[in-house]
Protein backbone atom coordinates (compact mmCIF):
# COMPACT_ATOMS: atom_id res chain seq x y z
CA UNK A 1 0.00 0.00 0.00
CA UNK A 2 1.34 3.45 -0.89
CA UNK A 3 2.32 5.84 1.91
CA UNK A 4 -0.58 7.88 3.27
CA UNK A 5 -0.07 10.32 6.15
CA UNK A 6 -2.31 12.94 7.73
CA UNK A 7 -2.05 16.17 9.65
CA UNK A 8 -5.09 16.42 11.91
CA UNK A 9 -5.27 19.69 13.87
CA UNK A 10 -8.18 20.82 16.03
CA UNK A 11 -9.77 24.22 15.23
CA UNK A 12 -9.40 25.48 18.80
CA UNK A 13 -7.16 28.50 18.15
CA UNK A 14 -3.94 29.51 16.42
CA UNK A 15 -1.63 26.89 14.92
CA UNK A 16 1.60 26.78 16.95
CA UNK A 17 4.86 26.24 15.06
CA UNK A 18 5.01 22.81 16.70
CA UNK A 19 1.90 21.94 14.69
CA UNK A 20 3.42 23.37 11.51
CA UNK A 21 6.53 21.25 12.07
CA UNK A 22 4.34 18.15 12.48
CA UNK A 23 2.62 19.00 9.20
CA UNK A 24 6.00 19.57 7.54
CA UNK A 25 7.45 16.22 8.65
CA UNK A 26 4.31 14.44 7.45
CA UNK A 27 4.52 16.27 4.12
CA UNK A 28 8.25 15.54 3.65
CA UNK A 29 7.77 11.86 4.50
CA UNK A 30 4.86 11.52 2.06
CA UNK A 31 6.70 13.22 -0.80
CA UNK A 32 9.90 11.26 -0.12
CA UNK A 33 7.92 8.05 -0.67
CA UNK A 34 5.67 9.32 -3.48
CA UNK A 35 2.71 9.14 -1.11
CA UNK A 36 -0.22 11.35 -0.12
CA UNK A 37 -0.42 14.09 2.51
CA UNK A 38 -3.92 14.57 3.95
CA UNK A 39 -5.38 17.47 5.94
CA UNK A 40 -8.09 16.31 8.33
CA UNK A 41 -9.89 18.61 10.76
CA UNK A 42 -10.54 17.01 14.16
CA UNK A 43 -13.43 19.11 15.45
CA UNK A 44 -15.11 16.62 17.80
CA UNK A 45 -14.52 18.88 20.83
CA UNK A 46 -17.33 21.31 20.09
CA UNK A 47 -16.93 23.08 23.44
CA UNK A 48 -13.45 24.30 22.46
CA UNK A 49 -14.26 25.13 18.84
CA UNK A 50 -13.08 28.64 17.84
CA UNK A 51 -14.65 30.46 14.91
CA UNK A 52 -12.09 31.19 12.20
CA UNK A 53 -9.52 28.66 13.41
CA UNK A 54 -10.09 26.24 10.52
CA UNK A 55 -9.57 28.98 7.93
CA UNK A 56 -6.47 30.09 9.84
CA UNK A 57 -4.98 26.57 9.70
CA UNK A 58 -5.52 26.36 5.94
CA UNK A 59 -3.99 29.81 5.33
CA UNK A 60 -1.00 29.07 7.57
CA UNK A 61 -0.19 25.85 5.71
CA UNK A 62 -0.64 27.59 2.36
CA UNK A 63 1.80 30.36 3.36
CA UNK A 64 4.32 27.78 4.56
CA UNK A 65 4.12 25.93 1.23
CA UNK A 66 2.68 22.71 2.71
CA UNK A 67 -0.03 21.73 0.23
CA UNK A 68 -2.41 18.84 1.03
CA UNK A 69 -3.08 16.21 -1.63
CA UNK A 70 -6.42 15.40 0.01
CA UNK A 71 -8.59 16.90 2.69
CA UNK A 72 -10.83 19.81 3.54
CA UNK A 73 -11.17 21.92 0.34
CA UNK A 74 -8.69 19.66 -1.48
CA UNK A 75 -11.21 16.83 -1.92
CA UNK A 76 -10.38 13.14 -2.22
CA UNK A 77 -11.95 9.69 -2.13
CA UNK A 78 -11.82 9.19 1.65
CA UNK A 79 -13.94 12.09 2.92
CA UNK A 80 -15.55 13.73 4.63
CA UNK A 81 -12.34 15.14 6.06
CA UNK A 82 -14.02 16.92 8.97
CA UNK A 83 -14.84 14.69 11.94
CA UNK A 84 -18.08 16.44 12.84
CA UNK A 85 -19.43 15.25 9.47
CA UNK A 86 -18.68 11.60 10.30
CA UNK A 87 -20.60 11.42 13.60
CA UNK A 88 -22.86 8.48 12.66
CA UNK A 89 -19.92 6.25 11.74
CA UNK A 90 -18.28 6.60 15.15
CA UNK A 91 -21.40 5.39 16.95
CA UNK A 92 -21.51 2.30 14.73
CA UNK A 93 -18.00 1.36 15.80
CA UNK A 94 -18.75 2.21 19.43
CA UNK A 95 -21.81 -0.08 19.32
CA UNK A 96 -19.64 -2.84 17.87
CA UNK A 97 -17.25 -2.68 20.83
CA UNK A 98 -20.15 -2.75 23.31
CA UNK A 99 -21.72 -5.76 21.58
CA UNK A 100 -18.39 -7.61 21.78
CA UNK A 101 -17.87 -6.78 25.47
CA UNK A 102 -14.91 -4.50 24.79
CA UNK A 103 -16.63 -1.29 25.87
CA UNK A 104 -19.53 -0.36 28.16
CA UNK A 105 -22.07 2.35 28.95
CA UNK A 106 -21.26 4.55 31.95
CA UNK A 107 -23.98 6.69 33.58
CA UNK A 108 -21.85 8.29 36.28
CA UNK A 109 -22.49 11.98 36.99
CA UNK A 110 -19.67 14.47 37.53
CA UNK A 111 -20.47 14.25 41.26
CA UNK A 112 -20.11 10.43 41.15
CA UNK A 113 -16.71 10.76 39.51
CA UNK A 114 -15.55 13.38 42.02
CA UNK A 115 -16.69 11.18 44.93
CA UNK A 116 -14.77 8.25 43.47
CA UNK A 117 -11.60 10.34 43.19
CA UNK A 118 -11.97 11.60 46.77
CA UNK A 119 -12.43 8.04 48.09
CA UNK A 120 -9.29 6.92 46.31
CA UNK A 121 -7.32 9.91 47.60
CA UNK A 122 -8.41 9.10 51.15
CA UNK A 123 -7.22 5.54 50.55
CA UNK A 124 -3.88 7.09 49.50
CA UNK A 125 -4.12 5.97 45.89
CA UNK A 126 -1.52 8.06 44.05
CA UNK A 127 -3.30 8.26 40.71
CA UNK A 128 -7.11 7.95 41.09
CA UNK A 129 -8.68 6.73 37.87
CA UNK A 130 -11.64 4.89 36.36
CA UNK A 131 -10.09 1.49 35.69
CA UNK A 132 -10.49 -2.28 35.88
CA UNK A 133 -10.86 -2.09 39.67
CA UNK A 134 -12.87 1.07 40.30
CA UNK A 135 -15.34 0.53 37.44
CA UNK A 136 -17.00 -2.24 39.47
CA UNK A 137 -18.06 0.31 42.10
CA UNK A 138 -19.52 2.77 39.60
CA UNK A 139 -22.82 3.18 37.74
CA UNK A 140 -22.31 1.44 34.40
CA UNK A 141 -23.52 -1.47 32.28
CA UNK A 142 -21.05 -3.78 34.03
CA UNK A 143 -22.65 -3.20 37.45
CA UNK A 144 -26.29 -2.53 36.47
CA UNK A 145 -28.77 -5.11 35.17
CA UNK A 146 -29.45 -5.26 31.44
CA UNK A 147 -33.03 -4.13 32.10
CA UNK A 148 -31.93 -1.06 34.04
CA UNK A 149 -29.37 -0.13 31.37
CA UNK A 150 -32.03 -0.35 28.64
CA UNK A 151 -34.48 1.64 30.74
CA UNK A 152 -31.94 4.40 31.39
CA UNK A 153 -31.00 4.71 27.73
CA UNK A 154 -34.65 4.78 26.61
CA UNK A 155 -35.42 7.37 29.30
CA UNK A 156 -32.73 9.60 27.86
CA UNK A 157 -30.34 9.49 30.82
CA UNK A 158 -26.96 10.91 29.77
CA UNK A 159 -24.17 8.37 29.35
CA UNK A 160 -20.73 7.94 27.87
CA UNK A 161 -19.12 4.87 26.35
CA UNK A 162 -15.87 3.74 27.97
CA UNK A 163 -13.32 1.21 26.71
CA UNK A 164 -13.07 -1.92 28.86
CA UNK A 165 -9.34 -2.35 29.32
CA UNK A 166 -7.92 -5.76 30.19
CA UNK A 167 -6.43 -5.98 33.67
CA UNK A 168 -2.65 -6.17 34.10
CA UNK A 169 -1.69 -6.71 30.46
CA UNK A 170 1.38 -5.33 28.68
CA UNK A 171 0.78 -3.28 25.54
CA UNK A 172 3.82 -3.24 23.24
CA UNK A 173 4.49 -1.27 20.09
CA UNK A 174 7.52 -0.08 18.16
CA UNK A 175 7.83 3.65 17.59
CA UNK A 176 9.97 4.76 14.64
CA UNK A 177 11.54 7.55 16.73
CA UNK A 178 11.56 5.95 20.20
CA UNK A 179 11.96 2.23 19.44
CA UNK A 180 10.01 -0.22 21.65
CA UNK A 181 7.44 1.17 24.08
CA UNK A 182 5.83 -1.08 26.73
CA UNK A 183 2.98 0.04 29.00
CA UNK A 184 0.96 -2.12 31.41
CA UNK A 185 -2.81 -1.58 31.45
CA UNK A 186 -2.62 -1.24 35.24
CA UNK A 187 -1.21 2.25 34.57
CA UNK A 188 -4.07 3.12 32.19
CA UNK A 189 -7.73 4.03 32.69
CA UNK A 190 -10.95 3.20 30.87
CA UNK A 191 -10.98 6.26 28.62
CA UNK A 192 -14.23 7.67 27.26
CA UNK A 193 -14.70 6.77 23.58
CA UNK A 194 -18.09 8.36 22.96
CA UNK A 195 -19.20 11.47 24.85
CA UNK A 196 -22.68 12.21 26.17
CA UNK A 197 -23.38 14.49 23.19
CA UNK A 198 -22.80 11.58 20.82
CA UNK A 199 -19.49 12.92 19.58
CA UNK A 200 -16.42 10.67 19.77
CA UNK A 201 -13.34 11.54 21.75
CA UNK A 202 -10.02 11.89 19.95
CA UNK A 203 -9.12 8.30 20.85
CA UNK A 204 -11.98 6.64 18.99
CA UNK A 205 -12.22 9.16 16.15
CA UNK A 206 -8.55 9.16 15.17
CA UNK A 207 -8.30 5.36 15.14
CA UNK A 208 -11.48 4.94 13.08
CA UNK A 209 -10.53 7.72 10.67
CA UNK A 210 -6.99 6.45 10.18
CA UNK A 211 -8.33 2.99 9.41
CA UNK A 212 -11.03 4.21 6.99
CA UNK A 213 -8.57 6.56 5.26
CA UNK A 214 -5.89 3.85 4.84
CA UNK A 215 -3.33 5.87 6.82
CA UNK A 216 0.00 4.02 6.81
CA UNK A 217 2.05 6.21 9.20
CA UNK A 218 0.93 8.39 12.11
CA UNK A 219 3.54 11.11 12.69
CA UNK A 220 2.50 13.34 15.59
CA UNK A 221 3.77 15.20 18.65
CA UNK A 222 5.26 13.62 21.74
CA UNK A 223 2.26 14.74 23.80
CA UNK A 224 0.24 11.92 22.20
CA UNK A 225 2.70 9.19 23.23
CA UNK A 226 0.80 8.38 26.51
CA UNK A 227 -2.35 7.78 24.43
CA UNK A 228 -0.65 5.46 21.95
CA UNK A 229 -1.10 2.22 24.00
CA UNK A 230 -4.85 2.87 24.10
CA UNK A 231 -4.91 3.36 20.33
CA UNK A 232 -2.93 0.13 19.85
CA UNK A 233 -5.52 -1.71 21.95
CA UNK A 234 -8.35 -0.24 19.87
CA UNK A 235 -6.74 -1.58 16.71
CA UNK A 236 -6.56 -4.98 18.39
CA UNK A 237 -10.15 -4.83 19.63
CA UNK A 238 -11.43 -4.02 16.14
CA UNK A 239 -9.27 -6.75 14.58
CA UNK A 240 -7.30 -4.23 12.53
CA UNK A 241 -3.79 -5.13 13.70
CA UNK A 242 -2.53 -5.71 10.16
CA UNK A 243 -3.81 -2.29 9.08
CA UNK A 244 -2.42 -0.41 12.09
CA UNK A 245 -0.23 2.52 10.96
CA UNK A 246 3.40 2.74 11.98
CA UNK A 247 3.80 5.28 14.80
CA UNK A 248 6.35 8.09 15.14
CA UNK A 249 6.18 10.56 18.04
CA UNK A 250 8.12 13.78 17.49
CA UNK A 251 10.10 15.60 20.21
CA UNK A 252 8.77 18.79 21.78
CA UNK A 253 9.87 22.25 20.66
CA UNK A 254 11.36 23.79 23.80
CA UNK A 255 11.81 27.34 25.11
CA UNK A 256 15.12 29.03 24.16
CA UNK A 257 16.53 28.08 27.59
CA UNK A 258 15.48 24.47 27.08
CA UNK A 259 13.22 24.43 30.13
CA UNK A 260 9.74 23.38 29.08
CA UNK A 261 7.57 23.53 25.98
CA UNK A 262 7.66 26.70 23.86
CA UNK A 263 4.53 28.83 24.34
CA UNK A 264 3.01 32.09 23.15
CA UNK A 265 4.01 33.62 26.50
CA UNK A 266 7.68 32.87 25.74
CA UNK A 267 7.33 34.59 22.38
CA UNK A 268 5.70 37.64 23.97
CA UNK A 269 8.47 37.83 26.58
CA UNK A 270 11.28 37.29 24.07
CA UNK A 271 9.89 39.44 21.28
CA UNK A 272 9.59 36.67 18.71
CA UNK A 273 6.56 34.96 17.07
CA UNK A 274 5.50 31.37 17.76
CA UNK A 275 2.70 31.26 15.16
CA UNK A 276 3.26 31.01 11.38
CA UNK A 277 0.90 33.91 10.60
CA UNK A 278 -0.80 36.51 12.80
CA UNK A 279 -3.79 35.29 14.79
CA UNK A 280 -6.69 37.39 16.02
CA UNK A 281 -8.69 35.71 18.77
CA UNK A 282 -12.49 36.05 19.01
CA UNK A 283 -11.84 38.43 21.92
CA UNK A 284 -9.82 40.68 19.61
CA UNK A 285 -6.36 39.81 20.94
CA UNK A 286 -3.74 39.81 18.16
CA UNK A 287 -0.70 37.52 18.25
CA UNK A 288 2.28 38.08 15.95
CA UNK A 289 3.10 35.68 13.13
CA UNK A 290 6.35 34.94 11.30
CA UNK A 291 4.83 36.18 8.06
CA UNK A 292 3.87 39.60 9.45
CA UNK A 293 7.18 39.85 11.33
CA UNK A 294 9.09 39.87 8.03
CA UNK A 295 10.19 36.25 7.78
CA UNK A 296 10.23 34.48 4.43
CA UNK A 297 8.16 31.31 4.22
CA UNK A 298 11.18 29.38 2.92
CA UNK A 299 13.33 30.49 5.88
CA UNK A 300 10.57 29.64 8.34
CA UNK A 301 10.22 26.15 6.85
CA UNK A 302 13.98 25.57 6.74
CA UNK A 303 14.28 26.57 10.41
CA UNK A 304 11.40 24.29 11.45
CA UNK A 305 12.90 21.28 9.65
CA UNK A 306 15.97 21.48 11.89
CA UNK A 307 13.94 21.59 15.12
CA UNK A 308 14.21 17.89 15.87
CA UNK A 309 15.74 16.55 12.64
CA UNK A 310 19.31 16.47 11.40
CA UNK A 311 20.46 16.02 7.82
CA UNK A 312 23.69 14.41 9.00
CA UNK A 313 25.76 16.86 6.92
CA UNK A 314 27.10 20.40 7.31
CA UNK A 315 24.46 21.78 4.92
CA UNK A 316 21.95 24.09 6.62
CA UNK A 317 20.08 25.78 3.77
CA UNK A 318 17.58 23.46 2.08
CA UNK A 319 14.90 24.17 -0.47
CA UNK A 320 11.64 22.27 0.03
CA UNK A 321 12.66 19.85 -2.74
CA UNK A 322 16.03 19.27 -1.04
CA UNK A 323 14.31 18.66 2.31
CA UNK A 324 12.11 16.03 0.66
CA UNK A 325 15.19 14.29 -0.73
CA UNK A 326 17.14 14.38 2.55
CA UNK A 327 14.37 13.71 5.09
CA UNK A 328 13.98 10.49 7.06
CA UNK A 329 12.20 9.71 10.31
CA UNK A 330 15.24 7.73 11.47
CA UNK A 331 17.16 11.01 11.80
CA UNK A 332 14.53 12.60 14.06
CA UNK A 333 15.83 12.84 17.63
CA UNK A 334 14.14 11.74 20.85
CA UNK A 335 15.12 14.80 22.89
CA UNK A 336 13.31 18.14 22.79
CA UNK A 337 14.63 20.75 20.36
CA UNK A 338 15.37 24.27 21.65
CA UNK A 339 13.91 27.13 19.64
CA UNK A 340 16.66 29.66 18.91
CA UNK A 341 15.39 33.14 17.93
CA UNK A 342 18.88 34.25 16.85
CA UNK A 343 19.36 31.21 14.60
CA UNK A 344 15.89 31.84 13.19
CA UNK A 345 16.91 35.37 12.20
CA UNK A 346 20.10 33.92 10.68
CA UNK A 347 18.02 31.65 8.44
CA UNK A 348 15.95 34.62 7.33
CA UNK A 349 19.09 36.65 6.62
CA UNK A 350 20.46 33.92 4.33
CA UNK A 351 17.24 33.85 2.31
CA UNK A 352 17.15 37.65 2.18
CA UNK A 353 20.65 37.69 0.66
CA UNK A 354 19.58 35.14 -1.96
CA UNK A 355 16.55 37.14 -3.12
CA UNK A 356 16.89 39.00 -6.47
CA UNK A 357 16.81 42.80 -6.16
CA UNK A 358 13.67 42.92 -8.32
CA UNK A 359 11.76 40.63 -5.91
CA UNK A 360 12.85 42.64 -2.87
CA UNK A 361 11.83 45.87 -4.58
CA UNK A 362 8.37 44.40 -5.21
CA UNK A 363 8.08 43.49 -1.52
CA UNK A 364 9.13 46.98 -0.43
CA UNK A 365 6.90 48.84 -2.92
CA UNK A 366 3.79 48.94 -0.66
CA UNK A 367 5.67 50.96 1.99
CA UNK A 368 7.38 53.21 -0.59
CA UNK A 369 4.69 53.62 -3.27
CA UNK A 370 6.00 56.95 -4.64
CA UNK A 371 9.57 55.73 -5.22
CA UNK A 372 10.35 54.52 -8.74
CA UNK A 373 10.93 50.83 -9.34
CA UNK A 374 14.37 51.56 -10.74
CA UNK A 375 15.49 53.41 -7.61
CA UNK A 376 14.00 50.72 -5.33
CA UNK A 377 15.87 47.97 -7.19
CA UNK A 378 19.11 49.94 -6.81
CA UNK A 379 18.52 50.51 -3.08
CA UNK A 380 17.80 46.80 -2.52
CA UNK A 381 21.07 45.92 -4.28
CA UNK A 382 23.01 48.30 -2.05
CA UNK A 383 21.34 47.11 1.12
Amino acid sequence: MSVRVRFAPSPTGALHIGGVRTALYNYLFAKKHNGSFILRIEDTDQARFVEGAETYIEEALKWAGITPDEGVNAGGDFGPYKQSERKVRYKEFSDQLIAEGKAYYAFDTSEDLEDMRERLKEARVANPQYNAITRMQMSNSLTLSEEEVTERIERGDPYVVRIKLPRNEDVRFKDIVRDWVVVNTAAMDDKVLLKSDGMPTYHLANVVDDYLMNITHVIRGEEWLPSAPLHVLLYQFFGWEKQMPALAHLPLILKPNGKGKLSKRDGDAGGFPVFPIAWKSPEGEVAAGFRESGYFAEAHLNMLAFLGWSAGTAQELFSLAELVEAFSLERVGKSGAKFDPIKTKWFNEQYLRLKPDQELATLIKPIAPKVSDELLIGVCGLM
